[in-house]
């Protein structure tokens, strides 16, 4: 493959002492992106990108297929609020979902709204938030109001007088709305109306109302560790009803920073939680708002099975979903005696991908996938035990018997057993004669929190061994050799893969890098990066800077040697991971490498964010070019 020629980025000579280290930092320029230089460095770098596979025979015969295996009807789980029916849509190509109703489970469906939405308790009210080019911020629009601007990381919950709802917003940011998702000011002082905290400038808030109504429950968290507090408002005592008259006074149910709890329900004074208080894999607790003095008191103890997620359905039906070996187990117990009543059985394998049902219905619907199945929805009558089919997804053409999934574990450095799925995936499969390998590394939450905590802070480092580990075993089984073995992932999953190219080039014929944090010596400093500090440790803390440096993808990029193929790919409205971290990491790449044969390239989707929200078209488009140019540098034949 010939040289390329990449195209000029002015160097600086701009260098912070942290902690007595000289750290340079020559693209520094490119963190403004509005900037003149910033913005012609988009340019040319899609130009370069795009110029590279515009003569490749296979990106117009993968866009087709793609947009061929696309096109199938796509249902989300049914809900229901009031006495109608809701659940989104998507005809095949449609560039985003629409959400229909209909009067009973099996009656006709009509359009109700396509934008994101939430319901009133009884149905009689709705408010639907929009986002501009993937960012983050979002618009609330309430019936005929001005828009509630400014709002991000935010749920939208209604009083049960049907008069009000809570949702969180952030001061106004120095760019302009039509600029919103460009900025990279620190995203601090989140409130949450009626509440501010305003010596806790990093904390996030939620406010959400308890299903009898009586209870407003406000949950604080400090960054991505997953430990929070929780305070409770009495608005009966209060205000004399369901109703919000005034700014709630709030009490705490969990003051400390000792665990997570994630509210489930509540039967008067007496609150269901789910926690890690004493359990690494969660439990069940209550706890008694009128009786304090009595604590947590245990209602289903921990398993040797991470608890994924929860519901109450029926009144008293407690569904517990447990992850073994990262295949979903489903269980229902009573929720007061915590007695054990019955399994919901699911074909082997299967992962829940959507759940719904409450306490006043005598039903739930469940969505549950794996990697062949593109989705079956499930409805569950718990008075008759009766669970029916109520829709399946078909993909035209799609035959899941010729395409085989198989899991297995490997061994990391250290020792430890990591699970890994091996698949014959589709388009991929289909036209490249290739399999996708999934390795489930530590600092997920597939065996609950010790797994969490194996893979952050000052044992990061194990996420990128055990991911090495997996490439090692692909190989060392010849299922791929390293010039044919590619890597992929996004954001966390992103930073993954930059690391792993420093650490070990030999493994990988090429590297797919998406919205990544790869400056871990300055994100902190950037919109919502401050809450990643519980993950990467805290930069301006001598010992956690001198850990960060040692792995920080944009710091230990080599100055020769022979190297992956690389291909970058961020969003420029990304208020997420802002896209300086993804600049700056290939112009150095492309600096320290101008003489290695393999490419280095950029794609910078424009109107884009993170990647929630984008179209369907875009979508295929980016598949396409991402694959288009796999085909390339990886010589991987379309057949």
């Amino acid at each position: 493959m010939s040289k390329i020629a990449y195209p000029p980025v002015r160097r600086v000579d701009h260098v912070d002492i942290l902690h007595g280290v000289s750290v340079s930092d020559p693209y520094r320029h490119l963190e403004d992106p509005d900037a003149p230089e910033t913005k012609a460095f988009v340019e040319a770098q899609n130009s370069l990108f795009q110029g590279f596979i515009k003569n490749s025979d296979v990106r117009p015969k993968l866009e087709a297929k793609l947009t061929e295996m696309y096109n199938y009807e796509r249902y989300g789980v049914p809900f229901k609020k009031g006495d109608n029916y809701y659940y989104f849509h998507n005809s095949g190509l449609q560039p985003q979902s629409v959400l229909y109703t209909q009067k009973s489970a099996d009656g006709e469906a009509s359009v109700f709204f396509d934008e994101r939405i939430a319901f009133s308790e009884k149905g009689k009210l709705f408010a639907y938030a929009l986002s501009a080019s993937g960012s983050d911020w979002v618009k609330i629009h309430v019936k005929v109001r001005t828009p509630l601007e400014w709002a991000k990381f935010t749920g939208i919950s209604f009083t049960h007088d049907e008069k009000g709802f809570f949702y969180n917003r952030y001061p106004t940011p120095s760019v302009s709305l039509d600029k919103a998702g460009t900025e990279t000011d620190s995203a601090e002082n989140q409130m949450v109306y009626y509440h501010r905290d305003a010596d806790h400038p990093t904390r996030m808030f939620s406010v959400s109302v308890t299903d009898c109504g009586r209870y407003l429950l406000l949950n604080q968290s400090e960054s991505c560790d997953p430990k929070n507090l929780v305070f409770y408002a009495d608005l009966e005592k209060q205000f004399g009803g369901n109703a919000v008259l005034g700014v709630p006074k709030f009490t705490p149910i969990v003051n400390e920073w000792e665990a997570e709890y994630s509210y489930i329900t509540n039967e008067g004074t007496l609150f269901f939680f789910e926690t890690t208080l004493n359990a690494p894999k969660k439990r069940v607790v209550k706890y008694d708002v009128a009786q304090p003095d009595l604590g947590f008191i245990e209602v289903l103890a921990e398993t040797e099975n991470p608890l994924d997620f929860i519901n109450v359905v029926d009144n008293n039906k407690l569904i517990l979903v447990y992850l073994k070996d990262v295949k979903h187990v489903m269980k229902v117990y009573d929720l007061f005696t915590g007695s054990y009543l019955n399994d919901i059985e699911m074909p082997p394998g299967s992962i829940i991908k959507g759940m719904s049902g409450n306490r006043k219905d005598a039903e739930m619907f469940y969505s549950f996938g794996s990697f062949v199945s593109p989705g079956i929805t499930r409805r569950y009558e718990f008075a008759s035990r009766k669970d029916s089919l109520f829709r399946e997804t078909s993909v035209k053409g799609f035959d899941s018997s010729i395409f085989e999934v198989k899991q297995v574990f490997y061994t990391s450095e250290d020792g430890t057993k990591i699970p890994m799925y091996i698949v014959g995936w589709l388009t991929f499969i289909e036209k490249f004669d290739g399999v996708v390998a999934v390795a489930n590394i530590r600092g997920g939450a597939e065996y609950g929190q010790a797994w969490y905590e194996a893979g952050r802070l000052f044992k990061k480092q194990n996420c990128f061994t055990d991911f090495q580990c997996a490439a090692k075993y692909l190989i060392g089984t010849q299922y791929t050799k390293p010039e044919r073995l590619a890597i992929n992932g996004g954001s966390n999953g992103g930073l993954l893969v930059g690391a792993c190219l420093n650490q070990a080039p030999e493994l990988f014929g090429l590297g797919i890098a998406e919205v990544g944090v790869m400056d871990l010596l300055r994100f902190h400093k950037f919109t919502i990066g401050s809450a990643w500090t519980s993950d990467y440790g805290n930069p301006d803390v001598k010992e956690d800077f001198e850990y960060a440096h040692k792995i920080s993808p944009l710091h230990n990029v080599p100055s020769s040697g022979p190297f992956p193929a690389v291909l970058i790919i961020t969003g420029d409205h990304d208020d997420r991971v802002v896209p300086l971290h993804s600049m700056k990491l290939a112009a150095t790449l492309q600096h320290n490498l101008s003489d290695s044969p393999n490419p280095i390239l950029m794609r910078i989707n424009t109107k884009a964010g993170h990647g929630a929200g984008k179209s369907m078209q875009q979508i295929i488009e980016e598949t396409a070019d991402k694959y288009t140019y796999l085909s390339i540098v990886l010589n991987a034949t379309y057949v």
